[in-house]
């Protein structure tokens, strides 16, 4: 069993969401990462609110939630412990997660590689997509990136976004958990995903991007994501390999 290890962040300095919320983002983190494995025991309510620098109560209603969500069990004498199952996603709560799994059912967890990053004049397609008005500023933050699991790259993605939502976004040091830092550092909270998949073969982008050879067959993933008056947030496009991978989408 690995050690209890958390972080000893303060999280009252985050106000974008409650900090019930911000708990359960930094416990679910710690299960999904594997830093708290299947049938860990966590750390009492006291110590948990000392460290994240909340009230009990406040880490009591997160512990709560996450029981409820079956990511947690209350076990008499024993504590609250790690129940080892892939948790329901929570839009608001997981987003950070693709939720790529293997042929198994285990989610696969991958590390994102950065391929360019800038700031450009929004394409026709982009401005229908994220209904840009063309007579305001029609910039777009476009993001390529490549998901590589355990080291091998296996999906590559181009993230577009209005870029009068971003002021002084970091085009130099781009956070991996995109969804996460457009609700704290900027307010922009998404509320719904609509996907659209289709299965194509591999391109020459594909190929070098995710390094092979010959035609191989290929899932595109487009979503568009909006926050809770409806409007698009994000125009993304996702293309992933298929061998030995599914695409899991969960509704709560």
């Amino acid at each position: 069993m690995k050690s209890n290890k958390f972080p000893s962040q303060d999280l009252v300095g985050v106000r974008a969401i409650p900090l019930y919320e911000q708990v359960k983002r930094q416990v679910s983190e710690l299960i999904l990462l594997g830093t708290w494995t299947p049938a860990t025991v966590l750390p009492g309510e006291n110590d948990l609110a000392r460290k994240f620098g909340v009230s009990v109560g406040t880490v009591r209603r997160a512990l709560g939630e996450l029981t409820t969500e079956g990511l947690l069990t209350r076990r008499p004498r024993i504590g609250t412990v790690v129940t080892g199952r892939t948790p329901h996603h929570r839009l608001h709560q997981f987003f950070q997660y693709f939720r790529l799994h293997s042929k198994d059912g285990q989610l696969l967890q991958s590390a994102v590689k950065m391929i360019s990053a800038s700031i450009e004049t929004a394409t026709e397609k982009e401005q229908k997509k994220l209904q840009i008005d063309t007579n305001t500023n029609s910039q777009v933050l476009r993001l390529k990136r490549v998901r590589l699991i355990e080291g091998a790259p296996m999906m590559w993605d181009i993230f577009t976004m209005p870029a009068q939502l971003l002021p002084d976004f970091p085009l130099d040091s781009v956070p991996e958990r995109l969804y996460i830092y457009l609700l704290e550092e900027y307010g922009i909270r998404i509320s719904a995903v609509r996907e659209s998949l289709s299965a194509e073969f591999s391109s020459d982008e594909d190929q070098q991007l995710l390094g092979f050879c010959g035609m191989r067959p290929i899932m595109q993933i487009e979503e568009i994501a909006y926050d809770p008056s409806g409007t698009p947030i994000t125009w993304t496009k996702h293309r992933t390999l298929t061998e030995g991978l599914r695409y899991v989408n969960e509704v709560n």
